[in-house]
């Protein structure tokens, strides 16, 4: 039987496929796409069983996009993992450390290591449009004194050395990621549910929703507002709280949300994320 296939976004190497392998195993086929839009489509259509996104960092904050794509396809988050984000130096064998003048990678990730470029003044960062799409660009050009800033595994994929590790300002740097399906599937272990809703733009429309929570001692762990497209003023509001929709309290909840808000869906049922 073959290997599960899973989509992500960005080339092969990206903290994407490295967040796949983490929650996964190594034992999975990976689909690189172009866009996060594509990446939702390749499920959407069959061609992919699933799909790993990520939904925020600890730095840069709420992957909007990626919310609003939840909401316009109709997949639904079964898993979660949490990757810390390890910036490494990467070049190709031969060159040395010393030898480094350019250092190529997204704009997201020279601003996360901006002590080192301090560090290092001779060294000039130069925006790419993505992590391991400069590693895999230093493997076919073969830039001299060139380098990337990218993961671990951009530098296994494309047989390239580690100069340095953990280039990144902040450790406390994370990622999380959602595991999207066609087909809803709960797990024995899911303690965590997200969901989206709209209300009115009336006084105390949003209170009455949030009540239905802490009545009955929810935990909410995160809620993000997207605006209502053709709805001036008025938001879908994501959110995310521990528990289970087999439990008795989830249950009255979400019924109880169903009768004070205009629009209603559970996104996915399953178990949160481990560092």
């Amino acid at each position: 039987m073959p290997a599960t296939l899973i989509a992500f976004q960005g080339e092969r190497g990206s903290f994407s496929e490295e967040a796949t392998y983490k929650l996964l195993g190594r034992r999975v086929r990976v689909l690189p796409c172009e866009t996060f839009a594509a990446t939702f489509a390749s499920v959407a259509q069959g061609r992919a069983s699933y799909c790993l996104v990520p939904i925020e960092n600890t730095l840069a904050g709420s992957v909007y996009e990626n919310f609003d794509l939840l909401l316009s396809n109709r997949l639904h988050i079964v898993g979660e993992v949490s990757l810390r984000i390890v910036h490494n130096l990467i070049a190709m064998p031969g060159t040395k450390r010393k030898d480094v003048r350019q250092v190529y990678s997204h704009p997201v990730a020279l601003a996360q290591c901006s002590r080192f470029f301090a560090r290092n003044p001779q060294v000039e960062r130069v925006t790419f449009y993505d992590t391991a799409g400069s590693v895999k660009m230093l493997a076919e050009t073969h830039p001299p004194g060139a380098a990337a800033i990218a993961s671990r595994i951009a530098a296994e994929v494309y047989h390239a050395r580690i100069l340095s590790a953990h280039l990144e300002d902040h450790r406390e740097n994370y990622t999380r990621f959602f595991l999207l399906s066609k087909t809803a599937r709960i797990s024995r272990n899911a303690n965590k549910v997200s969901i989206v809703f709209s209300t009115r733009n009336v006084p105390g429309a949003l209170y009455k929703c949030l009540s239905v929570f802490a009545l009955r001692d929810i935990d909410l762990t995160k809620m993000e507002s997207r605006p209502l497209r053709g709805r001036p003023w008025e938001y879908f509001f994501y959110i995310d709280f521990l528990g289970n929709v087999h439990e008795d309290r989830c249950q009255k909840a979400l019924a109880h949300l169903s009768e004070v808000a205009n629009f209603l869906r559970v996104l996915g049922c399953y178990e949160g994320a481990k560092r």
